[in-house]
């Protein structure tokens, strides 16, 4: 009998984090799915309630900045809290603001809606990604990272693509995705429900409120470079969700809902499959080879705008999707490198903090500047970070071995830019 415990209980275990490793994904999926539900909505809201392009671009900001101070206060709750409680309420939160989408006729309302998305994932991208990272199996290698950075993609993509199609041919074509995200929201919840906690609660809850912005200093070498990717790649992925919707219709020329959702799901979706190629090299290889693919991508994008050509367009969109995905991925696994699950929260803050950053920021700049310069004008701005941000990765991408070598074998997390505590 006690044999067969001691066989039962590891196989029960697996078992069980198993189902916490594919819980955690389909809620993460749900996640950005719900968010990016809202993308081919948004010439619908043009159209028929009068939004401008710089109203679009505010609720990519709020979305944006909600996000933002969610990671930068709430980040680090799930290692107090757990991860499942941190993970339903972030899919609570996004639940709320599809019910709340349902019925869009201002733009106060839209921006209301995308606050609380941006909420949820907020509270997403630290609690759910580190949630992956705890129970993803240890083969293959390159499966945590590529989970946990590329299901964001996924989602958003899945999400595009569902919604452009239900709007374009389903009934109750402003308010049907809602409804079919907000069901997937509560499976999902249920999934978690039913999943095994991975972080021990534990006190200082109320202290991990405060801000706190920090990497583990073997691997702190590696932020600036994985700055300039998340910077870059994701600032692509706002312009796509602010100002995509109306670059399609202007200077392609094409209205299609579901148009509109294959464009922008061949940005995020080639994400996904470019990951696991970039799993085949090393980090900073990896980095390298990723966004030299990104910039030649947006290069593309820039010159499809140009001359009106939607083909190019989404080759260009898909080319630089798979670009992300790989320089994305690989930014990940460094600063991953060694980590310990107490460290993955605080390390997925950080890197979601840069990526919202990056997206609103420049997000932010385009939109008052859509009064004076044209879309095809700020798109150029667009292709210019991509430029500085690709040569600065070729020039300075380093693997963590290196890295970790002149901080010796320190583990801990600290605050970026403390480094009493790291001389020699």
């Amino acid at each position: 009998m006690h044999n067969a415990a001691s066989v039962t209980d590891p196989v029960s275990r697996v078992g069980m984090l198993r189902l916490a490793f594919f819980s955690a994904v389909v809620s993460l999926i749900a996640v950005f799915a719900a968010v990016g539900s809202t993308i081919p909505l948004f010439n619908v809201y043009r159209a028929e309630d009068g939004f401008t392009n710089a109203d679009i671009s505010i609720t990519v900001v709020v979305y944006s900045v909600a996000t933002l101070a969610t990671l930068l206060f709430l980040g680090r709750l799930s290692n107090h809290l757990g991860r499942r409680p941190i993970a339903i309420a972030s899919l609570c939160s996004l639940l709320l603001g599809c019910l709340l989408l349902l019925d869009v006729h201002d733009i106060g309302t839209l921006i209301a809606g995308r606050f609380l998305m941006g909420l949820g994932a907020g509270l997403a991208s630290s609690g759910l990604t580190s949630y992956i990272v705890d129970t993803a199996p240890p083969r293959p290698p390159w499966l945590t990272s590529v989970a946990s950075s590329q299901t964001v993609m996924l989602g958003l993509a899945v999400g595009a693509v569902t919604s452009g199609a239900m709007v374009q041919y389903g009934p109750w074509p402003r308010e049907l995705v809602y409804l079919v995200v907000s069901a997937l929201l509560i499976l999902s919840a249920a999934l978690i429900g039913l999943s095994p906690e991975t972080a021990t609660p534990a006190p200082g809850a109320w202290r991990s409120l405060r801000p706190r912005i920090g990497v583990p200093a073997r691997v702190r070498g590696l932020l600036p470079v994985a700055a300039a990717v998340f910077l870059a790649t994701w600032a692509a992925g706002a312009f796509y969700q602010a100002f995509v919707p109306a670059l399609v219709e202007d200077q392609l020329h094409t209205r299609s809902p579901l148009i509109l959702g294959v464009v922008f799901a061949a940005y995020m979706g080639p994400s996904v499959l470019g990951a696991p190629l970039g799993g085949r090299f090393t980090p900073a290889r990896a980095q390298r080879l990723g966004m030299i693919s990104f910039l030649a991508g947006m290069t593309g994008v820039i010159t499809a705008i140009a001359t009106g050509t939607l083909v190019l367009f989404i080759v260009a969109t898909v080319f630089a999707g798979a670009g992300q995905g790989i320089a994305i991925s690989a930014a990940t696994r460094g600063l991953l490198h060694g980590s310990t699950l107490a460290d993955r929260a605080p390390v997925f803050s950080v890197i979601y903090l840069l990526s919202y950053s990056g997206a609103t920021i420049p997000a932010l700049i385009a939109g008052r500047l859509t009064s004076t310069l044209s879309l095809p004008q700020i798109s150029l701005g667009y292709g210019a970070l991509a430029l500085a941000s690709a040569l600065f990765t070729v020039l300075g991408a380093r693997d963590p071995q290196s890295t970790a070598l002149g901080h010796g074998k320190t583990t801990g997390s600290r605050p970026i830019g403390h480094r009493g505590a790291d001389r020699s």
